[in-house]
């Protein structure tokens, strides 16, 4: 029996990480999974994403000016 264990372990050892390789490695799973979990987290940009973004930065830019010339008007 001990052979034949010992075979069977080697072909087991021998065996799992050829066959885990070819399944990361298959092209279609990784098309119809991985991207499209990606496309679902990230949507690709729109107009309108791209337009409230560029309002956020200049609120933003706008409220830093007013905190810096508030800041400067109490320092004089």
């Amino acid at each position: 029996m001990g052979v034949k264990l010992e075979v069977f372990r080697m072909v087991l050892y021998l065996t799992f990480p050829v066959a885990m390789f070819w399944v990361a490695n298959q092209a279609e799973w990784f098309e119809q999974d991985v991207i499209q979990r990606k496309r679902e987290l990230w949507p690709p940009e729109t107009e309108e994403h791209r337009r409230e973004v560029e309002e956020f930065k200049t609120r933003l830019r706008k409220q830093r000016e007013e905190k810096l010339l508030r800041a400067a008007q109490h320092s004089s």
